[in-house]
């Protein structure tokens, strides 16, 4: 590797870190806003949406920079296209973070507020665990720890699913809260999707550490035989 190809994909490792810490740091002011209620919080997130989006373009340009000057191959290539997929789940989970915000400005306005249920509360936690993992997983190369985020996308999909049971019932006890359980259902959905793309990251941390793509296969968490 020559000294410019080290520099060039060293400056793209701290790039796409500094894009995962601030879109962790979105994911977890909109969570906590949702949770508390708090409106000035949830602007925030919704008001550091166009620095992420910044971010991302400037890390594309990046990738395609290294490609075009550098050609590289092999293991720094991987490491390149993986880049560019990472930064793109990342700007995704932030745009939904952003989503999660609205929805609890809404939410924080309401004089009779519905609590959230169970299900909702845990779903935010584990989202939280599993993009913190996927990005420890993509520092440190650790392909067995992508795995195991990988393993936890089918419980969220499980809690999704019983969270519109739950909203079903309450609707059918409380008709007047129909308003606030759509945008708990809508949050819901935005966690489960943060979960996906978490998946994908570690899906790509696999594909960069051993050159494997395991994206679309049925039992993409398990150990290859």
């Amino acid at each position: 590797m020559t000294m410019h190809l080290f520099r060039d994909l060293d400056r793209l490792k701290h790039e796409i870190l500094s894009m995962g810490g601030l879109t962790e740091k979105a994911i977890n002011t909109a969570i906590t806003a949702l949770e508390n209620r708090d409106r000035t919080m949830a602007e925030a997130v919704i008001a550091g949406e166009d620095e992420i989006d910044r971010k991302e373009v400037e890390i594309a340009e990046e990738c395609l920079k290294v490609l075009a000057l550098h050609q590289p191959v092999a293991s720094d290539l991987r490491f390149v296209v993986a880049v560019m997929m990472v930064n793109n789940d990342l700007e995704r989970i932030a745009d939904l973070a952003a989503n999660i915000a609205e929805r609890a400005i809404f939410l924080a306005g309401q004089t009779s507020q519905v609590s959230y249920p169970t299900e909702l509360t845990g779903m935010a936690a584990e989202v939280r665990s599993m993009v913190t993992r996927s990005l420890d997983a993509l520092v440190n190369q650790n392909s067995e720890l992508a795995r195991e985020v990988i393993d936890l996308d089918d419980r969220i999909d499980d809690a999704h699913r019983r969270m519109f049971e739950t909203m079903k019932d309450l609707v059918r006890t409380s008709p007047d809260s129909l308003d606030q359980v759509i945008h708990i259902l809508s949050v819901s959905r935005y966690l489960e999707r943060i979960g996906d793309h978490a998946t994908n990251i570690a899906e790509d941390v696999i594909f960069m550490v051993s050159g494997e793509i395991i994206r679309h296969q049925p039992d993409a968490g398990e150990s290859p035989r």
